[in-house]
């Protein structure tokens, strides 16, 4: 009886070196949803709501006993998200950083996967009797660093760290501190209500919110604020452009940027139903009727002549 009971110990002894020394278990493990059923929550930066809105509904409206539950935040949040036991993937304007892999391999015991979706655009709106409607990359500029003429207030979405803020901290500032007049509203919504009031104010938010012209809620909102036209990127004399889709998708318009998913699951569930959905046809068609770019099928554009 001590023999077994010593093989006993020595085999409990060796499971538990086992265990420590291959790593630890998964955070997030098989649930009892499939690929097209079940409920999942998932954390969505604030300025693609109006899409994934728009791509949650199809969805559902095939997969009936599939619930997708979105939480829409500020970028930062999302990505705090991730670590959020509840929540089973972001949409954000970036994927993982190279830091990030092995922090969130060694915090899950896996990688999440991650990928672009679409295009996006940061749009540049101004009051309906705004004066001025065309700027440069220079201009914006000048103005976020408090250095331009313009006596513009800026107004941000948000009253956190947004992708809006950090886009235009990376892109435009390029690390520069932001001294101009800046101010945040709540929220996209936000944004577009304080410009429809404020002749000296310009707003920054995602394309999403406003350049669907067959969405009836973004076309109240057109008819409230109108979009200004930055100068052409890739054009050899001085144009400007405005967000529109052939615009973004030629990198035309100079605030381009992207919308990716990180997926927090490690087995076949209602997130990689979701992402399968994004990435195909159906989700692919969703954000080129929503009048953004699509990242996985080819979006043709033609030229036309416009006699008036």
């Amino acid at each position: 009886m001590k023999y077994f009971s010593f093989i006993a110990s020595f085999i409990i002894l060796l499971a538990g070196i086992s265990c420590s020394s291959g790593g630890k278990k998964a955070k997030v493990i098989l649930g009892d949803d499939t690929l097209t059923t079940g409920t999942i929550h998932i954390s969505v930066d604030e300025s693609f709501a109006p899409i994934i809105d728009s791509q949650i509904k199809v969805f559902m409206s095939q997969h009936p006993q599939a619930k997708i539950i979105p939480h829409y935040r500020p970028e930062a949040e999302c990505i705090k998200d991730l670590l959020n036991d509840s929540i089973r993937m972001v949409i954000i304007t970036r994927g993982l950083t190279e830091e990030e892999v092995p922090f969130y391999k060694d915090t899950l015991s896996f990688v999440p996967l991650y990928g672009r979706l679409a295009t996006d655009a940061v749009a540049v709106i101004t009051h309906n009797n705004c004066k001025d409607s065309l700027f440069s990359v220079s201009d914006i500029r000048s103005m976020l660093n408090g250095t331009s003429g313009y006596s513009y207030e800026l107004v941000m979405d948000g009253l956190k760290a947004t992708s809006t803020v950090r886009f235009l901290m990376d892109s435009i500032l390029r690390g520069q501190p932001m001294k101009g007049k800046v101010m945040a509203a709540q929220n996209s919504e936000g944004v577009i209500d304080y410009i429809a009031s404020h002749p000296n104010a310009l707003g920054f938010i995602g394309v999403s919110w406003i350049g669907n012209k067959e969405d009836s809620s973004q076309m109240s909102f057109q008819k409230k604020v109108k979009l200004a036209a930055l100068q052409c990127a890739r054009c050899e004399e001085e144009v400007y452009v405005r967000p529109y889709q052939a615009n973004m998708a030629l990198k035309r318009y100079p605030l381009n940027r992207g919308i990716y998913y990180v997926l927090k699951e490690n087995f076949a569930g209602l997130g990689k139903g979701f992402v399968n959905f994004l990435t195909h046809e159906k989700g692919q068609l969703i954000f080129r009727r929503g009048y953004l770019v699509p990242d996985r099928m080819a979006l043709q554009i033609r030229k036309a002549n416009v006699s008036e």
